[in-house]
């Protein structure tokens, strides 16, 4: 199997739909696979089986979080090559693959590469703007964006995967960092765009504040888990100083969102401590002076 196409989904059947539409028109069932995680959902989501007997379903009827159900669906996965898109999100090049084979092979130490994100609803791939779509050359990150990218297997078993000690909003830099521990590169490109539908005028500052709250607890996990002693305590306290500061200060909510946030780390810190593998600091140093990817 070349390839696996691998997407968690939750209370999205409308989108999943329509991504899944767009992906099995651009892959060969012979060659590369589609596989679906349904995390908890409750909106007849099942019911997609049903439109496409191709793709291979996985389900919880509990909400795990995405970057354990990630976990869990590239546990199965059989390609050489795993693309995780998001349940709203597609590839505007149909020949993504071979695209993606062919920057490998190129960049024989690159393990990961992450897509260009184009934000936006259109009502067709033809109406996003020459603007967003202007080439520019590749370069190394420390980093990957979650809706479009497409990691080795190979590389991706050296790892422990995606992080089951962490819910959603950080999973990717858990990630990056085992790759980049393992001696690989992470390759961020134009060659391949992924349209992710989000409307950004719609969502509103309620999922800011859950945003806020788990990118705040989950940093803390990430300095636990991967920096060494004394500096893991230098990175906590400065990221809760300009968090309460900038934020908390300023705004109840996310001064209520600061202090949950605050109070998960404290109780869950013996069960993240369990999980602790400092990287070196020679991957520290590479990973802090590595381009972060454009968002």
């Amino acid at each position: 199997m070349d390839a696996s196409i691998l997407i968690v989904s939750k209370n999205r059947r409308e989108e999943l739909a329509k991504t899944l539409g767009i992906i099995e028109q651009q892959t060969d069932a012979e060659r590369h696979e589609i596989r679906v995680f349904l995390d908890g959902s409750t909106d007849d989501s099942e019911s997609l089986k049903k439109e496409f007997p191709k793709v291979h379903w996985m389900a919880s009827e509990e909400s795990l979080g995405a970057s354990k159900a990630r976990n869990l669906l590239y546990k199965t996965a059989k390609g050489k090559l795993f693309f995780g898109f998001d349940d709203d999100a597609h590839p505007l090049q149909a020949d993504f693959i071979n695209v993606a084979k062919g920057i490998f092979e190129e960049n024989p130490r690159a393990a990961i590469i992450g897509f260009k994100e184009i934000k936006g609803i259109w009502d067709s791939d033809e109406d996003i703007g020459e603007e967003l779509l202007k080439s520019q050359p590749d370069y190394l990150a420390n980093d990957f964006v979650g809706c479009g990218f497409v990691i080795k297997k190979e590389v991706y078993n050296l790892t422990r995967g995606f992080p089951t000690w962490i819910d959603i909003y950080g999973e990717e830099w858990c990630l990056a960092i085992e790759v980049l521990e393992k001696d690989y590169e992470i390759l961020y490109t134009h060659k391949i765009f992924v349209q992710h539908r989000v409307d950004k005028t719609r969502r509103g500052k309620s999922a800011n504040y859950f945003r806020f709250g788990k990118q705040l607890k989950n940093t803390s996990y990430f300095y636990l888990v991967y920096y060494p002693f004394p500096l893991l305590l230098k990175k906590i306290g400065r990221l809760y100083f300009l968090n309460f500061k900038k934020y908390a200060l300023k705004d109840i909510n996310y001064f209520k969102e600061f202090w949950k946030a605050f109070l998960i780390n404290i109780f869950n810190a013996i069960k993240i401590f369990k999980v602790r593998r400092p990287v070196s600091r020679e991957t520290l140093l590479k990973f802090n002076k590595l381009s972060n990817p454009h968002y």
